[in-house]
Parts: structure tokens; C-alpha cells; sequence
């Protein structure tokens, strides 16, 4: 009986793999330009027509930030107008301009409720003519995470959802399951060494948690640079990553 069900899960993973697989060849991807990032990812890159999920490696404002910048970096190598979703209107455009992502580019649109972000998402991605669409949210339940799934499956348009809490309680949430196609999350380390006094290009810890027809990794990598581009780091001598690593990892 072991054996049957084994080769029940294998038959079912590769029908899985190749459905997701021809997703991807339908609407393509966009390549990080990072070898071993594209490496592990189907189609060589980031999804489009599918939903992607980023959040804060904690529930500090540090972490969520960098979480925001790294899809503002993503929004950014994309065509066309960038539609960002939110209640919350904190953005430091300054920043955004920093990771590529140029005001100019953006339209926001602002929700009372966060319920709405959701709805809201699902209307920019249904018009199909959008670089991306980002939304931010401290909850994204099953429910709504598919609707935005298969709409973006439907018009190849690439949807971020940023998760953004306000409370340590609320970062449980993330753990909760999703339909997007992949889940990051963002952590700040040390900076760059330079060769003389001063800071370097900031660095984050990405953990790739969830990659559908893929595999899960870490990287430590530079943070975006002004065209929204990100390159592989290499670790600290300290151990000030690893002890960032152990902060988060519980």
C-alpha cells in the first residue's frame, strides 16, 4: 500500500510541475539576473501572470520596509504603469526611486478597509495592461489569494502582495497558506564593507519559503540598486548574518 500511495504522490507532483510549467511558458518570467536565483525558479525567473508574496523576515518596520523595496525593485523591471495597492499612504518615494521604481510610474490607490486591497488588486490586474500590480495587507486569505491567482493567470499581468504588520501578533498570519505561486521573505543585514570609513550597499537575507513547482533557498544578496536589481553577497566573517538568520528562524 506504501508503495501505491508514493507512486500516487509522484504521478500527482509531476501533473502539478507540468501544469505549472506551462503556465509559465504561456506568460513568461522576469529574470533576476542572479544565476543561482533563476536557477531554482520555473521559466528562469519570477512568474508572471502569477501572484507572489513578500513579507518582513519580523514584524519591525525596518524588515517590512525592505520587504516592500524588494517588490518595488521587481515592479520596477517591468513594462508598463505600476498599480499600488493600500491603506496606508507611508511610501518614501525617495526610496522607491532608489530601488528603480520611479514615482511617475505609480498609481496609487487608497482604501479605507483592507478588505478592499484585495478587491481593488483583482480590478488593476483584470484591466491586463499593467506592469504590475502590488498590493499591501496584513492578512491574504485563501480565498482571496486565488481570486488574485487566476486573475493574473488569465491577463499575464504579475501581482506582489506585500504583507505589512502593525503588531507582533499579526506576523502569525504569514504562516497561514496561500495560492501564491511564490512567498519571500525579507531581512535586513549589515551592510557592504567598503574599503575606507563609511556604509555600503545595504544587503538583505531573502528566503525563498514557498516556490510552486520549485525548490525553497536563502540567499544573502545586495539590496536593489537604482535599476531595481539585486546581486549575490557574499556572507559575513563575523557571523552577524548567521545570528540575523537564528533571529528570525524561530
Amino acid at each position: 500500500m506504501s508503495a501505491v500511495r508514493d507512486q500516487v504522490l509522484a504521478d500527482l507532483r509531476e501533473r502539478i510541475s507540468s501544469i505549472a510549467g506551462e503556465s509559465v511558458k504561456r506568460c513568461g518570467s522576469l529574470p533576476f539576473g542572479v544565476t543561482e536565483i533563476d536557477d531554482i525558479l520555473p521559466g528562469g525567473g519570477l512568474a508572471h501572470g502569477a501572484l507572489h508574496e513578500f513579507a518582513g523576515g519580523g514584524s519591525g518596520t525596518v524588515d517590512g520596509a525592505a520587504a516592500a523595496l524588494f517588490a518595488a525593485g521587481i515592479a520596477a523591471r517591468t513594462k508598463g504603469p505600476i498599480i499600488w495597492c493600500l491603506t496606508r499612504p507611508d511610501l518614501f518615494f525617495p526610496a522607491l526611486a532608489q530601488v528603480g521604481l520611479h514615482p511617475d510610474r505609480v498609481i496609487f490607490v487608497e482604501s479605507d478597509k483592507e478588505e478592499d486591497v484585495g478587491a481593488n488588486m483583482e480590478e488593476a490586474i483584470s484591466y491586463g495592461g499593467c506592469g504590475a500590480v502590488v498590493g499591501e495587507m496584513v492578512r491574504l486569505p485563501m480565498v482571496v489569494s486565488r481570486r488574485l491567482q487566476l486573475v493574473a493567470e488569465r491577463t499575464g499581468t504579475i501581482a506582489l502582495a506585500v504583507r505589512r504588520w502593525r503588531r507582533q501578533t499579526e506576523a502569525n498570519d504569514f504562516g497561514q497558506p496561500t495560492a501564491s505561486t511564490t512567498r519571500w521573505r525579507v531581512s535586513v543585514l549589515p551592510s557592504e564593507e567598503l574599503p575606507v570609513p563609511g556604509i555600503g550597499r545595504p544587503r538583505w537575507f531573502l528566503e525563498l519559503m514557498r516556490s510552486r513547482a520549485g525548490e525553497c533557498k536563502e540567499f544573502r544578496v545586495g539590496a536593489c540598486d537604482e535599476q531595481g536589481r539585486i546581486h549575490l553577497s557574499s556572507g559575513s566573517s563575523d557571523g552577524q548574518d548567521q545570528a540575523r538568520r537564528s533571529r528570525y528562524s524561530g
